[in-house]
């Protein structure tokens, strides 16, 4: 297929690879094959045969001519590191108020202090990757403020942060100190490998066991995406986005905790703490808004592009 099927300006300024495929620049192995693969399901000729022609043809081209080229520079760590390079290149040309000017999520992030900030660039990357690929016409600008977020955070760190490291292993147990978190507290996460979404909450016990909180906040997603009725899952992110110091939406999923299990011991632990009482009664639709990691982007908006509502 022609690569003219694209607008010329979208090869030239889509050359983010990570903003390509929607992750953060600190995605791993894993989270890089499975985003490809699930754009590679929403951009599949199957799932394209309602659409117009044309948008067929699009979502082809895309996928030719952006995901792959960007899927096969990122599945290599080598290449991985040329990339955060050259983006690292780019943010030093582009000024700091020109990258705050063309979002109001990249302000916001500037004026965090840095851990608020690298917590609050995975959530974001996380509401407008799930925005991109729904709609094409507005692929294009979605992609720029992914990007964008992008050519922040790596202002916002060092670069020996992205040199190779030793693979975490997910093991139940861990010989490395657990992070503010006390022997009762181990005891209430629950470390249990039967199904893909426990494992998800397993490898988020061993984030925060190590203060990885965006990694953690990831897992304990997908988690709940897999199994959104298990309170256990929702006890822990209320615990990590409270070290965070993110009271509000700790309060949020301490509650949802107890909402599913009045007896879940981690979130009746927090629950004073949050001035949350026994069978307090919040609001449905406050509460399901709330719940959701985007909701925390709801007053942002994509410049003077359409508007993606995250």
């Amino acid at each position: 297929m022609s690569q003219t099927l694209l607008p010329p300006k979208w090869v030239e300024k889509l050359c983010d690879p990570y903003a390509v495929l929607g992750i953060s620049v600190l995605a791993d192995d894993r989270q890089i094959f499975k985003r490809y693969h699930a754009i590679a399901k929403l951009l599949h000729p199957d799932r394209q045969s309602k659409n117009s022609n044309s948008d067929q043809q699009l979502a082809t081209a895309i996928f030719s001519h952006l995901i792959n080229p960007a899927y096969q520079q990122l599945k290599h760590r080598q290449k991985r590191l040329i990339a955060i390079a050259m983006l690292r290149s780019d943010g030093r040309v582009l000024e700091q108020k020109t990258l705050s000017s063309q979002s109001a999520i990249a302000q916001e992030i500037m004026e965090m202090p840095t851990p608020q900030a690298e917590l609050f660039y995975e959530e974001a990357i996380a509401c407008y990757a799930e925005a991109q690929y729904k709609s094409l016409d507005q692929f294009y600008q979605v992609t720029q403020q992914i990007t964008i977020l992008n050519l922040v955070y790596l202002r916002l760190h060092k670069p020996d942060l992205f040199l190779p490291q030793k693979t975490v292993t997910i093991i139940p147990e861990v010989k490395v100190k657990l992070v503010e978190l006390t022997l009762s507290e181990q005891t209430d996460v629950k470390p249990v490998l039967t199904n893909y979404a426990q494992r998800h909450y397993q490898r988020a016990i061993e984030y925060v066991r190590l203060a990885k909180w965006p990694l953690a906040v990831q897992e304990l997603r997908d988690a709940i995406k897999l199994e959104p009725n298990n309170s256990d899952y929702y006890a822990l992110l209320g615990l990590v986005h409270l070290k965070q110091k993110f009271t509000g939406m700790a309060r949020v999923y301490i509650y949802q905790a107890l909402k599913l299990n009045p007896q879940n011991s981690l979130a009746l632990k927090y629950a004073p703490e949050l001035k949350i009482q026994p069978n307090e009664n919040t609001n449905p639709k406050s509460m399901a808004k709330a719940l959701s990691i985007a909701a925390l982007l709801n007053r942002f908006r994509l410049g003077k592009s359409p508007q993606v509502k995250c």
